[in-house]
């Protein structure tokens, strides 16, 4: 974090870049999107295209509110969760303020501290806002309901922001969604555990201070209303993400047990990823394996040049992974 102003964060998600450019077909395990999706049915019926969506987004709120038990004035909405992450950032942060966050993690945080004019603390200074992911974005790391609950204590007048994209593919009892805490800011989305990257929906709770700031600072009317009609369908049947839970978790085994034969670390994980690191580079690594219709995450711009993360799909999906793996790595 300089004065000069910076570059947008390096993600994964191009397979429809690379489809596109190619006209290869290609498995995307540089996204981590639940590969086991509860069936959803939301109605898109073109009449609702004819009005501008409420802007309060009442109803999608009383869904989230019952189920989650929070009141709608502790709930925030936005397009995708970096939206929510860029508009915290500007209800919170002044230019010269500090924040914590620990590497390596999702690279939106620091952005969006940059754009609002925030410093890294020292580690003898108080941060304004402490940014954890839980699970964390590589490495899959999940930290007990506990440790969150103290990290909150220790905020000293200051916030939490906690991001949750991927704990209802991990174990939502790790969460605090449901705690009402005015350090507290928690981030969720349904891009992860829906699949749906295209639609654009992220949802957060906190203070209702907090939340009527955030609401204010998000433009008006961005969650669309295709976004607005998928996110009423889908916590409907959001119960059905233990199944998911479930398979992920047999499917980790799996590719963990498979990919222990190689020469490379796979890094212990709570999620529906893997963090796998190489005695080496793995830009060649990464250019070989989509060369055989595998797209990883190259984790250069974690930080990691010697790792790669790949999502955890599909059994038959996976065994082609390691078949691919075995064959670039001789």
């Amino acid at each position: 974090m300089n004065g000069s102003f910076p570059e947008k964060v390096v993600h994964g998600g191009k397979i429809k870049q690379i489809r596109e450019d190619t006209g290869r077909a290609v498995i995307d395990f540089s996204a981590n999107l639940n590969p086991f999706v509860p069936p959803v049915s939301p109605d898109f019926s073109p009449d609702l295209l004819g009005s501008y969506p409420d802007d309060r987004y009442m109803a999608v709120k009383e869904a989230i509110s019952a189920r989650f038990n929070r009141p709608v004035d502790e709930i925030a909405v936005g397009n995708g969760s970096i939206e929510l992450i860029r508009v915290f950032c500007l209800a919170t942060l002044s230019p010269g303020t500090r924040v914590r966050i620990m590497n390596p993690t999702f690279g939106e945080y620091e952005l969006s501290a940059r754009l609002a004019g925030a410093l890294p603390a020292s580690p003898a200074e108080r941060a304004h806002v402490r940014f954890i992911c839980n699970p964390n974005n590589p490495t899959g790391d999940l930290l007990p309901r506990r440790d969150i609950l103290d990290a909150a204590e220790r905020c000293s007048g200051g916030h939490l922001f906690v991001d949750e994209a991927f704990i209802e593919l991990s174990d939502p009892a790790q969460s605090v969604a449901d705690v009402r805490d005015p350090a507290l800011f928690i981030l969720r989305s349904l891009t992860k555990c829906f699949s749906v990257p295209g639609i654009r929906f992220g949802y957060a709770f906190g203070a209702p201070d907090l939340v009527r700031k955030v609401e204010t600072i998000r433009p008006p009317w961005s969650v669309n209303t295709f976004a607005e009609q998928f996110a009423l369908a889908a916590f409907r049947v959001f119960d059905g993400l233990e199944t998911s839970r479930k398979k992920i978790a047999a499917e980790r085994v799996w590719l963990v047990r498979e990919l222990s034969r190689f020469s490379l670390t796979v890094h212990p994980s709570a999620a529906n990823f893997l963090l796998l690191t190489f005695p080496s580079d793995v830009g060649s690594l990464c250019t070989r394996l989509l060369e055989s219709g595998i797209l990883v995450r190259d984790c250069h711009s974690f930080g990691l040049p010697d790792s790669i993360r790949i999502a955890i799909r599909t059994r038959d999906e996976n065994r082609i992974l390691v078949e691919v793996l075995e064959r670039c790595l001789r």
